[in-house]
C-alpha cells in the first residue's frame, strides 16, 4: 500500500469512528451492559472497508463525503451486527475476532444476541439522518439497506452457509458463488450505493458503482478464503484454518489456490474496468481495489 492511500485510509477511519462514537448511546446509558458490549465489537478494530468505501464513492460522484457519513455508520453497525451474531456457538462458534474475545465470550451469548440486535435496529436510526437528494430520498435509502441486510442477500447467504456445512460433499461453485454474493459483496455494494446516492448518482453512475462494489465484494471474501489457509491466527486477529478444518466450502477447497488468487485478480480488474466512466475522481476506489487483492491479513 503507497504511503498516500494508508493516509487516507487513516484518516477516513478516524473521521467514521467519530461519527460511530457520536451516533451510538454511551457505554454508560441505561441499560450500560448492552450499550458497552455493542461499543466493544464497533470498536474492536477492522479496517472500515464498508464505510470508506461509501464515502468514497461520494466523492467519485461530486458528492460531499460528510453527507455520506450517516449511510456509512449503518452500514457498520449492520456489519458488526452480522459478524457478533455468526460467532455465536450456534453459527460459526468463534472465539476470536480482529484479534480479541468475541462478543459472546466476554458478555455471554443471550447479550451478544441483544447487542447484535442493537446494532441491527440503530443502523436505520442512523440511516434516517441521510440527507435527501433530488434523486434519492429516506425511503430510498432504507430500502436499500433492509434488501441487502435482509433474507435476501446477507441473511439468506448465511442460511445458505449454515446449510452447507457439515456435509462430505462441498458445495458447487454457483452454490458458493451465492453465498458470497450474498454475505459479503451485497453489503459492500450497498455500502458503495449509499454513498453514491448521497451524492445525486445518475442511474448510470450507480450502476456502475454496482458492477465495481460486487466484483470487489467477491474479490475480497476469495482473498479472505486464501488468507485463512495461508495465514495464523495472530496475523488475521481471527480464527485461522478453521475452513479446511472443518471441511468448509471455499474457493481455495474448490479451485486450488493458484486459481483463486487468478480468479481474485480477474474481479479487481473487472471492478477497476467498471469504472472508467468516473476518471480520476475514482482513483481512491481503484486504489482500495488493489489494495484489497494484494492484502496479507
Amino acid at each position: 500500500m503507497n504511503a498516500d492511500l494508508k493516509s487516507y485510509l487513516k484518516e477516513r477511519g478516524k473521521i467514521v469512528d467519530k461519527a460511530l462514537s457520536n451516533y451510538l448511546p454511551s457505554a454508560r446509558t441505561r441499560p450500560a451492559t448492552v450499550h458497552e458490549a455493542m461499543r466493544y465489537s464497533l470498536f474492536a478494530g477492522g479496517k472500515r472497508l464498508r464505510p470508506i468505501l461509501s464515502l468514497a464513492a461520494a466523492e467519485a460522484c461530486d458528492g460531499d463525503f460528510e453527507n455520506a457519513l450517516a449511510p456509512a455508520s449503518a452500514v457498520e453497525c449492520i456489519h458488526t451486527y452480522s459478524l457478533i451474531h455468526d460467532d455465536l456457538p450456534c453459527m460459526d462458534d468463534d472465539d476470536l475476532r480482529r484479534g480479541m474475545p468475541t462478543s459472546h465470550v466476554k458478555y455471554g451469548e443471550g447479550i451478544a444476541v441483544l447487542a447484535g440486535d442493537a446494532l441491527l435496529t440503530i443502523a436505520f436510526e442512523i440511516l434516517a439522518k441521510t440527507p435527501a437528494t433530488k434523486r434519492y430520498d429516506a425511503g430510498a435509502y432504507i430500502t436499500e439497506l433492509a434488501v441487502a441486510s435482509g433474507s435476501r442477500h446477507l441473511i439468506g447467504g448465511q442460511v445458505a452457509d449454515l446449510e452447507g456445512e457439515g456435509s462430505d460433499v462441498l458445495l458447487s461453485p454457483s452454490q458458493l458463488k451465492f453465498i458470497h454474493q450474498s454475505k459479503t459483496a451485497a453489503l459492500l455494494t450497498t455500502s458503495i450505493r449509499l454513498g453514491a446516492m448521497t451524492a445525486n448518482a445518475t442511474p448510470k453512475k450507480l450502476e456502475a458503482l454496482t458492477v465495481y462494489g460486487q466484483s470487489l465484494g467477491l474479490a475480497f471474501q476469495v482473498i479472505d478464503d486464501i488468507l485463512d489457509v495461508t495465514q495464523t491466527s495472530e496475523k488475521l486477529g481471527k480464527s485461522a484454518g478453521k475452513d479446511e478444518a472443518t471441511n468448509k466450502s471455499t474457493y481455495p477447497a474448490l479451485f486450488g489456490l493458484e486459481k483463486s488468487r487468478k480468479e481474485a485478480a480477474r474481479l479487481t480488474k473487472k471492478a477497476h474496468e467498471a469504472l472508467q466512466p468516473f476518471g480520476r475522481k475514482a482513483e481512491r476506489l481503484r486504489e482500495i481495489a488493489d489494495y484489497l487483492l494484494d492484502r496479507d491479513y
